[in-house]
């Protein structure tokens, strides 16, 4: 992600684990964003988003947190977050009231399988949400291209 933090995922099922270790502060929340939308399948229900390793958040991260949320919820998508009571930002989450918009759990759920890491595009380079969506452009002579009978037109 950075050389500030770093985000490491894996799925299990409907859910995706997303671990994100490091600070996270203006200069990396909106990278932060986009990773972790491209770290997420359409068909995943439930993101937990494990801070445990997390040792740095600013007001720009707790943003980025409340417009993941949004964004997940549009997508009919469930967030948790992970932040131990002893974590160095439990106080700012709990503060800020984003315990309130997003669930906030002691530990992250036991998931079988590896860690993978979430590789963003190079820096200024656009990252899309979705894949370029595919188009069938239909040859000339085509049947579909032919006009429906009765169809016409004033030119």
């Amino acid at each position: 992600m950075s050389d500030l933090a770093r985000v490491d995922t894996r799925r299990a099922g409907t859910t995706q684990l997303v671990r994100i270790t490091g600070e996270l502060d203006l200069s990396n929340a909106r990278e932060l964003t986009d990773a972790l939308g491209h770290a997420v399948p359409d068909d995943v229900t439930l993101v937990v988003v494990d801070l445990s390793g997390t040792t740095y958040l600013d007001s720009g991260g707790i943003a980025a947190f409340f417009r993941l949320s949004q964004r997940l919820r549009d997508r009919r998508q469930d967030l948790r977050l992970v932040v131990p009571h002893a974590s160095p930002i439990r106080a700012v989450v709990e503060l800020t009231r984003l315990s309130q918009v997003i669930p906030v759990d002691e530990s992250a759920p036991d998931l079988p399988g590896q860690m993978a890491y979430a590789a963003l595009p190079p820096d200024g380079a656009p990252a899309p949400s979705q894949p370029p969506p595919t188009t069938d452009v239909p040859e000339p002579g085509d049947p579909d291209l032919a006009e429906p009978e009765g169809d016409q037109r004033n030119g």
